[in-house]
């Protein structure tokens, strides 16, 4: 029996939630659903004090949808350094940089059409 792909809405969830379990920073939700010719339906996007925060990120998103969803990242790129590691879960990509490289690569302006979604968090 093959498995059942979770729905945007849950994956998104679950990564928010693996974010915020270790305090990432400043979460922003790209919907390039209305752009033509994207490369997926959604962009999270976050930031973390250091590499050390980044990876710890990045090993609670994937913790959290495993668990829940039994799903992993199709590819993950930006590990070795952790200044910008990119989750590629097929409809929904997920950025964690370090604070200075979000800021110097500015991905927010880039994709200007999108609708961004913040996400306000209590710590």
């Amino acid at each position: 029996m093959a498995n059942k792909a979770p729905n945007n809405d849950q994956l998104i969830a679950h990564i928010i939630k693996g974010i915020e379990e270790v305090k990432g920073n400043d979460i922003d939700i790209l919907d390039l659903r209305q752009i033509e010719n994207t490369v997926c339906d959604y962009f999270i996007i976050c930031n973390g004090t250091s590499n050390t925060q980044v990876n710890a990120i990045v090993n609670s998103i994937q913790k959290t949808v495993s668990k829940a969803l039994k799903d992993k990242p199709w590819h993950i790129e930006g590990g070795e350094n952790a200044e910008w590691v990119l989750l590629d879960y097929v409809n929904v990509v997920v950025h964690v940089f370090q604070k200075h490289i979000r800021e110097f690569y500015d991905i927010e302006s880039l994709w200007g059409d999108a609708k961004i979604t913040s996400i306000e968090t209590n710590y």
